[in-house]
């Protein structure tokens, strides 16, 4: 094993936004671009992943200059990942074997409410294969190049006002055509923007504000990219409501409601919706309360108001509470708060199976990866499942990383990378 030292490198004045390829964009197998991967459904279907490890068994460990919450992105053999560091919240870059290239320091970061679970940096950035982009919790909104000098910075705090959350921002950037796509949706003003790639100018913002129950208009989750009568599209989800916008301007095209039929507050949208085929698939309420828990599956496509139209099944029996859905080979898998997974099958929402994994007392806040049919699961106290899924469930690993690990484990070339607490770890194939 080698261990590359995350220390200081020459800082570069930088900045924050992070999203995904544009939609219709496919990256090589090489790339995870954003934190939900090149299809915005958390899974791979090629290459050979390991299954056994432990901390002291992996590839290589780099150590990180403090604690984040976000999750790596892979281009060209590249690894970037945000992460406060002197107090400055910064974008680092590291080769696939390793190296650290480089650390940008963008701005002072701004301490998380939740000093356990959250951080300064807990969206992740994104990649157009030209630029990158990174948000912070402090507001600080960039681009970056290649190298990490700094093509724009700018702080949406100072331009909008401090995000009225419960808890700490944690909204990932997406990317379109030519705008990166930042959500803010809270307690106050709430609303969808694209700002220009090439100069951070905000094009457009779209208002998204709903009467909603305490809390519920709280979200942390990322728009998911899609395709609306052949035009890209964003998909929305939070305040109870389900919303998808042209990507070209942010105008809405159909929203659909009746999520919350008995007005039960204290549900803030966390899990990200995931599309299969012109489905989505939406987690709505939390699964640490009992019978709190709820999947929606929603018709895409219309205008206007979908509500009574477009709802094609729901379970009130299971659902997830921080942790997205995965989709693989068409089928769609939940990683439960105490660690049930379950397979459903997406045009009726009916189980197709469902197991658990080992109990312990550590939930699952890391959203599950699917890579050539293995699901990966991170538990917080940095235990990490290799299951193969599919037709059935079998417990291939239980490796411990002795750390805590709320980021998403991402596969890029047969590798898998973990954001740990204090460690970026890469463990290769078996």
């Amino acid at each position: 094993m080698r261990t590359a030292s995350g220390g200081r490198l020459p800082a570069l004045l930088a900045a924050l936004v992070g999203l995904a390829v544009a939609p219709g964009q496919r990256a090589s197998s090489l790339d995870w671009p954003n934190w939900r991967g090149p299809d915005a459904n958390g899974s791979t279907a090629t290459g050979k992943y390991p299954t056994r490890w432990d901390a002291t068994n992996v590839l290589w460990k780099a150590v990180l200059p403090g604690k984040g919450s976000s999750t790596p992105i892979a281009l060209d053999r590249r690894i970037y990942v945000t992460a406060p560091a002197d107090g400055q919240d910064t974008l680092l870059a590291f080769d696939l074997d390793g190296t650290a290239l480089w650390q940008t320091k963008l701005g002072t970061e701004s301490r998380p409410k939740h000093r356990t679970l959250g951080s300064s940096a807990n969206a992740s950035p994104v990649t157009d294969g030209k630029g990158l982009f990174v948000y912070y919790r402090s507001g600080t909104f960039a681009a970056l190049e290649l190298d990490g000098t700094v093509r724009w910075i700018l702080n949406l705090v100072e331009q909008f006002g401090q995000d009225q959350l419960f808890w700490d921002q944690g909204s990932s950037p997406v990317i379109t055509d030519k705008e990166v796509v930042m959500v803010r949706m809270h307690g106050g003003d709430s609303w969808l923007a694209g700002f220009d790639k090439a100069t951070g100018e905000l094009r457009w913002r779209q208002s998204r504000n709903f009467e909603t129950p305490v809390e519920n208009n709280n979200a942390y989750n990322t728009p998911v990219p899609h395709q609306h009568a052949g035009k890209p599209a964003l998909l929305v989800w939070g305040a109870d409501h389900l919303t998808a916008h042209d990507a070209a301007n942010g105008k809405t095209l159909w929203s659909c409601g009746g999520f919350n039929p008995d007005a039960t507050g204290y549900w803030p949208a966390i899990a990200t919706p995931v599309i299969v085929g012109d489905l989505a698939v939406v987690p709505v309420g939390r699964d640490d309360r009992n019978g709190q828990s709820r999947v929606h599956g929603i018709k895409l496509g219309g205008e206007g108001d979908v509500t009574a139209t477009h709802r094609l099944w729901k379970r009130k029996d299971l659902g997830v509470f921080v942790s997205s859905p995965a989709v693989y080979k068409d089928r769609i898998y939940l990683l439960r708060h105490r660690g049930s997974v379950v397979c459903l099958d997406p045009a009726t929402g009916q189980t197709v199976w469902s197991d658990a994994l080992p109990e312990d007392k550590s939930p699952y806040y890391a959203s599950p990866t699917i890579a050539n049919g293995i699901l990966y699961a991170a538990r917080e106290d940095g235990m990490v499942f290799a299951v193969r899924v599919e037709e059935r469930f079998e417990l291939l690993g239980a490796n411990p990383m002795g750390e805590r690990i709320v980021a998403s484990p991402v596969p890029v070339a047969n590798r898998l990378l973990l954001r740990g607490d204090r460690h970026l770890f890469c463990v290769a194939g078996d």
